[in-house]
């Protein structure tokens, strides 16, 4: 699969989607407690995304059911939206994505339900900021293998592990894209980055190692320790300059 490079058009309906998620995400973050159901989240982003022209890019993708992926303590990615609910203590990460005008927009939060212990909450911190150590190398003329070695150095600085098993990925008109972007090192330095192109770059990390097992529903992937894990993901713009996160508010 080849890696496009899009267009100033193409950008600015990336851009959109982006804006419309960041939307979505801000809607969601107001409104996780303890009490509310992952159903209830997932309702309500579907019905947002639809309310503004846009449609879910997971709902039946791959036959996934839902319009978010929420995924609960132990959970990585993956988990399916139910009427499990949301309790005190918990961390739940909100994977999502939306298509406007024939462009994706994927995105990912984690967020503590209530009050969390320090080691969750360090859990979720590093994951966010070890995406922002890792676009510092997301800039034309940069390698691939740049991003992802400077987000695993940082998780492992910080005691945590970097999941292998699942990894970022391009986006445009198709939801995934050429290339795979890992979130650690790898053999060889990996494409050299160009103005242009898209990238969806989610850390993924675990309190404890980085094995992971997949649950009987074909989609849930957990940490095979049980232990914590987080996700943070934006849709990022390579330019000549500093990277241009969509799924930022504007």
């Amino acid at each position: 699969m080849s890696i496009t490079i899009k267009t100033e058009n193409q950008i600015g309906k990336m851009r959109k989607a982006g804006k419309l998620l960041a939307e979505v995400e801000a809607l969601i973050a107001k409104t996780v407690a303890p009490g509310v159901t992952t159903a209830y989240l997932d309702k309500l982003a579907e019905g947002y995304i639809r309310s503004h022209g846009a449609i879910p890019s997971f709902k039946g993708y791959g036959g996934f059911p839902g319009t978010l992926c929420t995924s609960v303590n132990e959970e990585i990615v993956h988990g399916i939206p139910s009427n499990r609910i949301l309790k005190e203590g918990d961390i739940l990460s909100v994977d999502m994505g939306c298509i406007l005008e024939g462009y994706h927009a994927d995105m990912a939060r984690t967020y503590a339900i209530g009050e969390i212990s320090p080691e969750a909450r360090k859990l979720i911190e590093v994951t966010q900021q070890s995406f922002f150590e890792g676009i510092t190398f997301a800039k034309e003329g940069n390698h691939l293998n740049d991003i992802g070695t400077a987000i695993q150095k940082y998780v492992e600085k910080n005691g945590f592990s970097v999941v292998r098993a699942y990894v970022g990925h391009g986006i445009g008109t198709k939801l995934h894209e050429a290339p795979e972007i890992p979130n650690f090192k790898t053999l060889g330095r990996g494409i050299r980055l160009q103005k242009g192109m898209t990238l969806a770059i989610e850390p993924m990390v675990n309190m404890g190692d980085c094995n992971v097992r997949l649950l009987k529903d074909g989609w849930t992937a957990v940490t095979k320790d049980g232990k914590y894990a987080a996700h943070y993901e934006n849709t990022v713009l390579i330019t000549d300059g500093e990277p241009e996160i969509l799924t930022l508010p504007r």
